[in-house]
């Protein structure tokens, strides 16, 4: 199928090894870039991220990057909060990030993901002294949850980071410990995603996505205030529910037995997308399908995201 595919389109995707990437204010190939053994950030996980995905619209010829400024802009705060020198600014990163995804000719989506990190060969639990780099590579990258039928979760025993032990706000590498301890439990006790409930027992996001409930056709989301990560997609979908669909949102804190009551429920993040929630606990959320809300707002991210709303074109950066 694939030799098919190129065939008839022309399309052959470089493998990863030979894909362009950007790193330390350079174009290279990806297998042209190595880090030591000694690197800060893999022993200390004193790096931040971002996950910025590109929309591949087929009757367009067009590639679409979503909310890359807003993705950028987060970075830059997190590097902040690690002390960590961030040399580019956001119209810089996005200009490399456009760089390579034309030199790569990608015509499918893409997920892309800046990264900064501490990155001296050096010995030692500390952020000040220490420097850094900074580099943007991307792949092929389809659905990370099944976006389509929906997804049974469990609220897990690992509990949320919390801001005052490490920064909840920020896209710190060495916090994920706690998505990969939540969602790799969920799997292994045959579930698809966990839900993390803060240190004061409220529901605070997905193992790597926010939440929202639906209740009496209102938008139920936890505050920023609940150690959830401010995500970028979250942000947009509150101002699609309301400016588009008139559909208010209100940010509170929410118990875990409102999972079990709510009339629909569904996480959102980049990675996930917009994925309805069928169940929490065995315990069947709403009628136990993608409720019409959720879906009708599913609709529409992703006719935004692949360049089909002509009024949200401005969250877009065409690539070719």
């Amino acid at each position: 199928m694939a030799l098919e595919t190129e065939a008839k389109t022309g399309y052959s995707p470089p493998t990863q090894a030979e894909s362009w990437v950007f790193f330390n204010g350079e174009f290279q190939r990806y297998k042209d870039v190595h880090l030591g053994l000694m690197t800060h950030a893999l022993h200390y996980g004193t790096g931040c991220f971002e996950g910025i995905r590109a929309y591949w619209n087929e009757a367009q010829e067009q590639m679409f990057c979503l909310l890359m400024e807003d993705h950028f802009k987060r970075l830059q705060l997190s590097a902040k909060i690690l002390q960590i020198d961030l040399p580019y600014s956001v119209a810089q990163m996005s200009e490399a990030t456009v760089e390579i995804m034309r030199r790569n000719g990608w015509r499918e989506d893409i997920y892309v993901r800046p990264l900064a990190f501490k990155s001296d060969e050096k010995i030692g639990v500390k952020l000040k002294g220490i420097g850094s780099s900074f580099g943007i590579y991307a792949s092929p990258f389809g659905n990370y949850v099944d976006v389509d039928s929906g997804i049974h979760c469990k609220v897990s025993s690992w509990r949320r980071v919390d801001d005052n032990a490490a920064p909840a706000r920020a896209k710190v590498t060495g916090i994920y410990i706690n998505s990969a301890l939540a969602k790799s439990d969920a799997e292994e006790d045959g579930y698809d995603e966990a839900i993390v409930l803060n240190q004061d027992g409220h529901v605070s996001e997905g193992s790597a996505a926010n939440i929202f409930l639906v209740k009496d056709g209102v938008l139920l989301t936890p505050p920023a205030s609940d150690n959830i990560l401010e995500g970028v997609t979250r942000r947009a979908l509150m101002t699609l529910a309301r400016e588009d669909l008139g559909i208010a949102t209100v940010e509170r804190s929410i118990d875990r037995t409102e999972l079990y009551v709510a009339d629909e429920a569904f996480l959102c993040g980049t990675g996930v997308q917009v994925s309805p929630i069928l169940s929490v606990d065995h315990r069947q959320v709403g009628d136990g399908t993608a409720g019409p809300i959720t879906k009708e707002l599913q609709q529409l991210y992703f006719d935004v995201a692949k360049g089909r709303v002509e009024e949200r074109l401005g969250w877009l950066t065409p690539i070719y």
